[in-house]
């Protein structure tokens, strides 16, 4: 008789060795500056070994997101993974279901990952006690509580790109569920930066461009205190860089918003209430964009990659208290943000979707 994925809940986790572990005596040495050499740069436009054995291409949404179903990462040669590196620049996110990655054990998965830059360790999230520090863990359930008990005291939706105030933040990134909630829920919500970007008005682009704003850890640190008190973790001190408001990614040359919510804390040289009403509009801006992004269902053995340059996520919380849903993160770092160059104005009248706007300059 078939187990249902009830009781299979009921019967205690999958994986044990991926369990969370929280030391906050441990430290964290951080990566450090590195020359990130992109494997998009080497790839085939065509994508021979990605597409070679796909059995079926869902697109997710027109701006964002691609489902590849019959493909095996772990297969792919080294310019496969190259290939995953430029799709995933061009889409966004790319979703691979049933896959053995889930059990090739911490090395492999982490050689895997590592092809696309070095492992980020987290400075607060746990990792496996027997693991690497590389893995990020994410176990919501009734054995552990502590996750959900954060977002609880706010939205659940909460777009943003993982630790942006690295020097060098993420790329391509890697979730691997290893057992989602029964039925609906727990999807991740994938929204294209580039899509958010161009949907502003030329002028109002513009004037983005050339800004620069500040990122730091300060404030998801001082929430980790405050919810799990003497048992916060503190692996690391408070991380805070200056990146560009808008971005180019080096690999496609398109240009995309990269400021969010969790990390993005001010523009830099702008009063703070200058500052708070730029921000505020460019979060609420990427909070109401439901038509260019994706949401990822997930069921046990699905991996999705997303490019961090290009896209923001936010989780869900939607699917019943104590239900398990349980995950690992590899987050490859990639290179120094590269600021978008301000278009000169040619002084003729601006046109916007067909429309002609009048010349007040």
């Amino acid at each position: 008789m078939a187990i249902s994925t009830e009781e299979m809940q009921d019967s205690g986790p999958k994986y044990p060795e991926y369990l969370p572990h929280y030391d906050p005596l441990e430290k964290v040495i951080p990566v450090g500056p590195f020359e990130h050499q992109d494997p998009g740069h080497r790839a085939d436009p065509t994508f021979p070994n990605l597409l070679k054995d796909a059995t079926k291409i869902i697109e997710l949404s027109p701006h964002c997101g691609t489902e590849l179903q019959g493909v095996q990462i772990s297969d792919l040669p080294p310019s496969g993974l190259d290939e995953i590196a430029l799709l995933v620049a061009q889409r966004g996110c790319l979703v691979f279901r049933d896959q053995k990655y889930t059990d090739l054990g911490f090395e492999r998965q982490k050689e895997i990952a590592s092809h696309f830059g070095p492992l980020h360790k987290h400075g607060w999230m746990p990792h496996p006690k027997e693991g690497p520090e590389e893995f990020v863990i994410v176990f919501d359930s009734k054995e552990d509580l502590r996750i959900r008990k954060s977002w609880a005291r706010k939205s659940p939706i909460q777009f943003h790109v993982d630790q942006s105030p690295e020097s060098q933040p993420p790329g391509a990134t890697f979730f691997c569920m290893l057992e989602s909630p029964p039925g609906a829920g727990g999807d991740t919500i994938i929204s294209s930066m580039t899509r958010a970007f161009n949907r502003l008005s030329p002028s109002f682009r513009r004037r983005l461009e050339g800004l620069r704003a500040t990122h730091t850890t300060a404030n998801p640190i001082m929430r980790e205190i405050r919810d799990n008190g003497d048992s916060a973790v503190l692996r690391r001190g408070i991380t805070k860089s200056i990146h560009p408001v808008v971005t180019v990614h080096p690999v496609t040359g398109e240009k995309a918003l990269f400021v969010n919510s969790s990390y993005t804390q001010s523009i830099v040289g702008w009063d703070e209430e200058e500052s708070d009403y730029l921000l505020k509009f460019l979060f609420d801006h990427i909070n109401r964009g439901h038509d260019f992004t994706c949401r990822v269902r997930y069921e046990p053995g699905t991996v999705v990659i997303w490019d961090q340059r290009v896209t923001q996520h936010s989780q869900t919380l939607d699917y019943k208290a104590g239900a398990r849903r349980h995950a690992f993160r590899l987050t490859p770092l990639a290179n120094v943000p590269v600021p978008s160059l301000v278009e000169e104005d040619d002084g003729e009248c601006a046109k916007d979707e067909g429309r002609v706007m009048l010349n007040l300059c």
